[in-house]
């Protein structure tokens, strides 16, 4: 045991209680409105930056900017490999950056990129990329790897898998995570966009009978046990929300249970970060709910399962 992982950890647990937890949020949902629920928000974690004159898009955002700024903390309070853990599951940030200094380029207006600090992996180089060519060149170069082509799309979904790949490689705790997420990926790519995916991870992470599949049945049936259960009883690729909403459920029910299963190690980081960003995600879908004046409150039931 070392002091590092005794501090790091006690942070973890700690950050992690002080989320505003599922009764919050159902709480949001049936408010009146969005600016009601963003008064409540005032209580919880999500309220630095918070405006009540917000819209959603600005209100959600906040919530987002707010995590990413657990995050950061977080990770500021880890020794070296929990530090990595970190900023490895919190590579969806890093792609949302990428996404939009791509269409930036093409001259699209876009927000302000979240602050990564440490839980970048290469940003500030992807940020002073002048082209989509560069950008590819920065990404093949970094532990995202070549993502094979430098059309935008391509390139954001390369660096979807090899995060799924790299997680599931590196951290063994949210592996079945990484293996789900790669499942709803390829079904939405595939099944849903009518984009066949071009990828070296996916048959490691799916099994390459999955990947060979034509048909949702045929793929959903022939997914290796530890992607299986993202889409078990999705019947038809235009149920993939539920499965999706799962999967954050999953995520949160496994990061509750890793958080208690180590006292001093890595797995409860990788378990304060799942439980972190799971209710980020349900605080969203709270304010979504709020914006249109709790008429979708049986959704929001219903997406909580």
């Amino acid at each position: 045991m070392s002091a590092g992982w005794v501090a790091g950890v006690t942070r973890a647990e700690a950050m992690a209680a002080a989320r505003a937890g599922p009764a919050t949020a159902r709480g949001l949902a049936a408010a009146p409105g969005l600016p009601d629920a963003l008064r409540a928000l005032a209580a919880t974690p999500y309220r630095r930056g918070i405006d009540v004159e917000a819209g959603i898009a600005e209100a959600q955002r906040a919530v987002t900017d707010a995590l990413v700024w657990q995050l950061r903390v977080l990770a500021g309070w880890q020794p070296r490999p929990g530090s990595a853990a970190v900023r490895l599951l919190a590579s969806p940030f890093e792609i949302a950056n990428t996404r939009s200094r791509l269409r930036a380029m093409s001259g699209a207006s876009q927000p302000p990129p979240y602050r990564l600090g440490a839980l970048s992996t290469v940003w500030p180089r992807l940020s002073r990329s002048g082209s989509p060519a560069e950008l590819r060149a920065e990404l093949a170069a970094s532990p995202w790897g070549d993502p094979g082509s430098d059309a935008p799309t391509a390139m954001i979904t390369a660096m979807r898998w090899s995060a799924a790949a790299r997680t599931a490689a590196n951290l063994p705790a949210a592996a079945r995570w990484a293996a789900g997420e790669a499942a709803l990926l390829w079904a939405r790519e595939t099944f849903v966009a009518g984009r066949r995916p071009a990828t070296r991870h996916a048959a490691r992470l799916l099994g390459t009978a999955a990947v060979r599949a034509t048909a949702f049945d045929e793929f959903r049936a022939r997914l290796a046990p530890p992607a299986k259960w993202a889409l078990e009883g999705i019947e038809r690729p235009g149920d993939l929300w539920r499965a999706e909403a799962r999967w954050w459920s999953t995520v949160e029910r496994d990061g509750l249970r890793l958080l208690h299963e180590a006292r001093f190690a890595l797995t409860p980081v990788v378990g304060a970060v799942a439980v972190l960003s799971a209710d980020a995600w349900r605080v969203r879908a709270g304010l979504e709910c709020a914006a249109h004046g709790g008429r979708a409150l049986e959704a929001f039931d219903e997406l909580l399962g």
